[in-house]
């Protein structure tokens, strides 16, 4: 591992954990002894998300955390319980083998989530979703719950 500060190509790791980004290795430097801290992550298979209008792209778990943290904006749950939901849908996802996923599929998925956690947050992404388009929408959803 390359050090960031003296580009030199050796290096010990001091310490190792596990971490939601992966696995966390704390590194010195053999060279300039400054020690930086790297990340490992597993490398999955291509998962192909089908859209409603057909298009396929890569599924992107950025886009489901943006998502799924708008909708969690200024509410009173913590962090990790979020982060362990997000884990949560993609192990879902993942666990499925597939190589495409419906948008939808993944929409219905996260929102059960949701609900179970924060009506609020629920009814936040319900509306982008489900693309609510006036207050009676809104109303029907909130009847549901």
């Amino acid at each position: 591992m390359d050090c960031p500060y003296c580009f030199h190509i050796e290096s010990k790791v001091t310490d190792k954990r596990k971490s939601p980004e992966g696995i966390r290795r704390r590194r010195e430097c053999l060279k300039c002894g400054k020690r930086f801290t790297t990340y490992e992550k597993a490398v999955r298979e291509d998962l192909s998300v089908i859209k409603k209008d057909r298009r396929r792209e890569m599924f992107d778990r950025g886009k489901l955390e943006n998502g799924i943290n708008r909708a969690f904006e200024k509410r009173p749950v913590e962090k990790k319980k979020i982060e362990k939901m997000i884990n949560e849908i993609e192990e879902q996802i993942r666990k499925r083998g597939k190589k495409e996923i419906k948008s939808s599929e993944i929409g219905e998925l996260v929102m059960k989530k949701i609900k179970k956690i924060d009506n609020v947050a629920y009814i936040r992404f319900a509306s982008v979703y489900r693309d609510f388009q006036d207050i009676n929408d809104f109303k029907q959803e909130i009847k549901k719950l």
